[in-house]
């Protein structure tokens, strides 16, 4: 079993309590599915900033929204998992195979 970084792109934020009570259902539904394949179920992020040895600088360009990790046993069994997500309703999912190194 691999664990995999499943970074969230876009997506839109429910109007209204009713739509955002809806939206957090789905979501925490299809982590229940997943079962014990998520290790992480992460957060929403907000905006940031990249850092370098020259300073801080705001992100442009698309801003990640959120992120969560997840176990599969390959890269292939993690993206049919994506496939299934709430996020792909308006936004979009870049999934990493994380290494580990220790």
């Amino acid at each position: 079993m691999q664990k995999f970084l499943f970074v969230y792109y876009g997506g839109k934020m429910a109007a209204t309590p009713v739509e955002q009570k809806k939206s957090m259902d789905d979501w925490m539904n299809w982590f229940k599915k997943q079962g014990k394949a998520v290790v992480d179920a992460g957060n929403p992020t907000m905006p940031g900033k990249i850092v370098s040895k020259t300073g801080a600088k705001v992100i442009t360009g698309a801003a990640v929204t959120g992120y969560s990790i997840f176990n599969a046993d390959n890269l292939d069994a993690a993206v049919a998992i994506a496939k299934t997500s709430p996020q792909l309703d308006g936004g979009e999912i870049a999934v990493y195979t994380i290494t580990q190194v220790m």
